[in-house]
C-alpha cells in the first residue's frame, strides 16, 4: 500500500449495530475502500446513548477489525448521530458589509451566519450543521456563493440542523473512550443521504427515509441544498418485537422470521411458515406474520407522513423516496411504502465505490459509506498501523473534538 497515501473512516454508531467503513485517499485523489466491520451494539435507546460502555466496546471492536484488515489505524473519524432530538430551524440574518464596492469576504460570510444563529436555538442545543438555502445581496437573492461580489448588505436564510447537547456530548465521549476522535458528526439520514443521492435528486427534490432498528430518520433535499431533516423513534426492531409478543417467541426467533419471511407484498403466500430452530421445527400461521408486519410498517410511515407534512413536502417530491437503512432490507418493501406515501420508492445502497466493496454496497451501510465520503470531503489523515496501537483500555482518554459547523 503506498504510505503517502492519507486514509478517512466513517463510524455509524446504531442501536442495534456499529459498521464503520475505511478508504484510502491517493496522491491524485483516487478514493479506494481498504477495510470495513460491523458489531452489535447495546447501551443505546432509540439512537441516542444511554450508558457508555456498550457502545464504546462496539466501536473499539469494529475499529479493531477495520484496521486487521485495512493495515491502518484509525484515530479519527466522522461519526453518526441520531435520536428524535434532531431538529431543523429555518432562520434568516443581515449585515451591513460597507460600502457598494466591498467584496464580500469569508469574513462577512461568517458574520452574517452568527447573526443568523443568535437566538434560533435553545441555550441546551448544539448546532450539527449550518446550510445556506439562499444570500441576497443588496434585494437581489437566490444567489449560492456570493464570496467576491460586491454589494454593501448581505442576508442569509439558512436551515439549522441541532440536537440537545448531553446527546453532542455524550457520543463524542464514546468516541474519545474509543480512542478515535469524532472530526465530524452527522446526523445519519443525512449521511445515508451523501452515499446514495444524485445530484440530479438533490436538485429535483427527494427524501431519504433511513429506516434504522430503532428509529425512522427522513431527510429532505431540494435545490441541492438540506431543506428538512426529522427522526421519529420507531425502527425495525418494533417489528421483531411486535412478532415476539404475537407469536409468544423469543426475539432472536423473531428476527430469524422477520429477515427470512418478512414481505412488504402482503397476502402473496398463505402457506404457513416453517423454520428449525435448535434442532426443532417451528410452525407459524403466515396471515398472523403478515399482520403484524403490515400494521407496524403503517405506523412507521404514517409517523414518515406527518414529517413530510410537517416540512411541507408531502405529495412534492418528484424523486420520490429512497430508503435506506438495515429495514430496507425487508424484501418487496417498495411496493408498500410506494402504495402507502403514494411516491415513487427506490432502495438506496453505496454504489461507484472501488476497494473491497461487495460487503458495503447494501442499504445497511448507506451511512457509514456516507460519513466515510463526506470525511473525504473535507480531508482526512493517517498514519500506518504500525506507528500506533489501539487501547483495549475502556477508561483511557485522549484526545479533542472539534466544533462542526459543516455545510452540506
Amino acid at each position: 500500500m503506498d504510505e503517502i497515501s492519507r486514509y478517512v473512516a466513517g463510524v455509524d454508531v446504531g442501536t442495534a449495530n456499529v459498521r464503520a467503513v475505511v478508504a484510502s485517499i491517493s496522491a491524485n485523489g483516487q478514493l479506494n475502500v481498504i477495510g470495513y466491520g460491523e458489531a452489535p451494539n447495546s447501551g443505546m435507546r432509540r439512537g441516542v446513548v444511554a450508558n457508555l460502555a456498550g457502545p464504546q466496546q462496539a466501536i473499539n471492536k469494529v475499529l479493531c477489525d477495520v484496521e486487521r484488515m485495512s493495515g491502518y489505524n484509525v484515530n479519527s473519524a466522522a461519526f453518526s448521530i441520531n435520536g428524535s432530538q434532531i431538529i431543523s430551524t429555518r432562520t434568516e440574518g443581515m449585515i451591513a458589509v460597507g460600502a457598494i464596492e466591498h467584496e464580500i469576504n469569508i469574513d462577512d460570510l461568517e458574520r452574517v451566519e452568527e447573526v443568523a444563529l443568535q437566538g434560533r436555538t435553545s441555550p441546551n442545543h448544539r448546532v450539527l450543521r449550518v446550510v445556506p438555502l439562499q444570500f441576497i445581496l443588496d434585494g437581489q437573492g437566490g444567489i449560492k456563493d456570493p464570496l467576491g461580489m460586491t454589494g454593501s448588505r448581505l442576508e442569509m436564510q439558512a436551515n439549522v440542523v441541532s440536537t440537545i447537547t448531553p446527546n453532542y456530548d455524550n457520543l463524542c465521549k464514546v468516541a474519545e473512550l474509543a480512542n478515535a476522535a469524532a472530526e465530524q458528526v452527522v446526523p445519519s439520514a443525512i449521511a445515508a443521504a451523501r452515499a446514495v443521492l444524485t445530484e440530479r435528486q438533490m436538485e429535483n427534490g427527494v427524501a431519504v427515509v433511513d429506516i434504522g432498528a430503532a428509529t425512522t430518520g427522513v431527510a429532505i433535499f431540494e435545490e441541492n441544498d438540506l431543506q428538512y431533516i426529522g427522526v421519529v423513534p420507531v425502527g425495525s426492531n418494533n417489528i421483531t418485537n411486535d412478532l415476539a409478543v404475537m407469536l409468544a417467541i423469543d426475539t432472536e426467533i423473531a428476527e430469524e422470521i422477520k429477515r427470512r419471511f418478512a414481505t412488504g407484498n402482503f397476502g402473496e403466500s398463505e402457506s404457513p411458515v416453517v423454520i428449525r430452530w435448535r434442532g426443532k421445527e417451528l410452525r407459524f400461521e403466515r396471515d398472523q406474520i403478515d399482520e403484524v408486519v403490515q400494521a407496524r410498517l403503517e405506523e412507521i410511515l404514517e409517523l414518515v407522513r406527518k414529517e413530510l407534512k410537517k416540512a411541507r413536502y408531502e405529495q412534492r417530491l418528484p424523486e420520490g423516496v429512497v430508503l435506506t437503512g438495515g429495514g430496507a432490507r425487508m424484501r418487496d418493501i417498495e411496493k408498500f411504502v410506494r402504495a402507502t406515501l403514494n411516491t415513487s420508492v427506490k432502495i438506496g445502497a453505496p454504489a461507484g465505490l472501488t476497494g473491497v466493496t461487495d460487503a458495503v454496497e447494501r442499504p445497511e451501510y448507506a451511512t457509514a459509506v456516507g460519513l466515510m465520503l463526506m470525511a473525504a470531503d473535507g480531508g482526512g489523515s493517517g498514519v500506518p498501523k504500525k506507528m500506533q496501537k489501539r487501547s483495549k483500555k475502556s477508561g483511557k482518554k485522549g484526545g479533542f473534538f472539534k466544533k462542526v459547523l459543516g455545510k452540506f
